[in-house]
């Protein structure tokens, strides 16, 4: 490693290594750690109303948070929440700490783009940056071009989004823009969020599939959420707009208004995981859900809550709520509901099972096993009291070895919550719940997932 007056440049990739294990001798590795672009207050520019990840690292590339503490000159690691703000003398800090990884992929670009030179030109940069850090108050149009910093990209995403901070290297040195700021966001053991800024990565690890649905602490976010108008993926407090409404308005440059809510919708913060999801409705899945490969959400009555979704192929018609988790091959039929925590007074999280059918208008207040089906209309909760014949039971038991028979033939809902291959279905004629063994196979259309 080299040393300058203002920065030091890291030469090889060997010193770079003795870099990162000096720098975890004696810190804790974060759990979680990204870069993302804060939107602020239009009421109180230092306040943070929503913040995005254009990449969060979750349990990974502890390398790279060894150059962003160390850019930001992060000397506190104390608290469990890191949440700093951005400076120009970070961008270029981080591209001296980097530089090894930086010169290999240039080196790899020139090789593809002859005549172009980027190698050097960075390191004219670097060089001149080294010298004096407030030489630079533009980038250079070189590194501003989105085609360098995909393929920078591609092993390394960290890097990509340096190279993308160029492009706003100007505002930061300023530090003037009323709208946004980019931070530095980190926490290191999953406690209670105590900001915003770390239950937005929360919920992005969620949505991402970095974290598994109810694996992290999500205690006290909806306290730390604003309620925001949303007009694209842009928020506006509802009190900056009351107050100026009229000038607003009579500018023309009062907003569409899509959604007003505490949470930004699932695709306005991550793309889906596979190709083969088809979300129909974008307003019907918040961020924090988890969607798996194969899913498919149709208009109308269907809704998927944060910390909630499902783990691969399913046709959602219907309504799953915070914390519920359906298996795949699940089918949600139209108006169909699957009760969360969020509200009503059940407190224990609902699973359905695998390849089940949720009839039409349904209401799911029990986990469900595997192959189990909840006829249209029928209503099943934890209080419910079921009939169940003792030859239908018997069935049931040779699938559920703990399910314990009734000599009465009555069971309450609670009893029957998680058994596989259970059918509900609600009589008319002589009115009562009754459930028996399912015999038929649930099979999604393959030709839709």
């Amino acid at each position: 490693m080299s040393s300058h007056s203002s920065i030091s440049i890291i030469r090889t990739e060997a010193d770079f290594k003795q870099f990162v294990e000096a720098f975890c001798q004696d810190k804790k590795q974060p759990k979680s750690f990204g870069i993302a672009r804060a939107e602020l207050s239009r009421l109180d520019s230092k306040s943070v109303i929503s913040i995005n990840f254009p990449f969060l690292n979750f349990m990974q590339n502890f390398g790279s948070f060894a150059v962003f503490a160390t850019a930001a000159k992060l000397q506190n690691f104390e608290n469990n929440e890191v949440v700093v703000d951005i400076d120009a003398a970070f961008v270029f800090r981080a591209l001296c700490l980097f530089y090894p990884f930086i010169e290999k992929e240039l080196s790899s670009y020139d090789e593809k783009h002859a005549g172009e030179n980027t190698l050097q030109k960075f390191k004219n940069l670097c060089d001149k940056f080294s010298t004096d850090p407030y030489s630079i108050k533009t980038a250079d149009v070189l590194f501003t071009d989105s085609k360098i910093h995909r393929h920078i990209g591609e092993k390394h995403k960290n890097i990509q989004i340096i190279f993308e901070l160029l492009r706003h290297v100007s505002d930061i040195y300023k530090g003037e823009n009323e709208f946004y700021k980019f931070q530095l966001v980190a926490y290191f053991d999953d406690l209670q969020t105590q900001s915003l800024q770390v239950a937005y990565a929360k919920l992005h690890a969620l949505s991402a599939g970095f974290a598994p649905l109810r694996s992290l602490n999500l205690d006290g976010i909806f306290g730390l959420l604003p309620n925001l108008a949303w007009s694209g993926n842009k928020p506006y407090e509802l009190q900056y707009l009351r107050d100026n409404e009229v000038s607003l308005k009579m500018e023309g440059e009062f907003p569409c208004i899509d959604f007003i809510d505490k949470f930004p919708r699932y695709l306005m913060q991550v793309l889906p995981q596979a190709d083969n999801i088809r979300i129909l409705d974008s307003a019907k899945t918040r961020f924090g859900a988890f969607l798996g490969a194969g899913y498919t959400q149709m208009p109308g009555a269907s809704y998927v809550n944060f910390n909630s979704g499902t783990l691969g192929a399913c046709m959602n018609e219907g309504r799953i709520s915070s914390s519920v988790i359906v298996g795949e091959g699940t089918d949600i039929g139209g108006g169909a509901s699957i009760l969360g925590v969020l509200s009503g007074g059940n407190t224990t999280p609902i699973s359905i099972g695998k390849n089940c059918l949720l009839g039409a208008n349904s209401v799911t207040g029990i986990s469900l096993g595997d192959s189990c089906i909840v006829d249209a209309g029928t209503t099943i909760l934890a209080g419910s009291v079921v009939k169940i014949d003792n030859e239908e039971a018997q069935k049931i038991k040779e699938v559920n070895a703990n399910f314990e028979i009734q000599s009465n033939g009555l069971y309450k809902g609670l009893m029957l919550s998680g058994l596989n291959g259970v059918h509900f279905r609600f009589m008319t004629q002589n009115p009562c719940l009754i459930a028996f063994r399912s015999a038929r196979a649930i099979s999604l259309n393959k030709d839709l997932h």
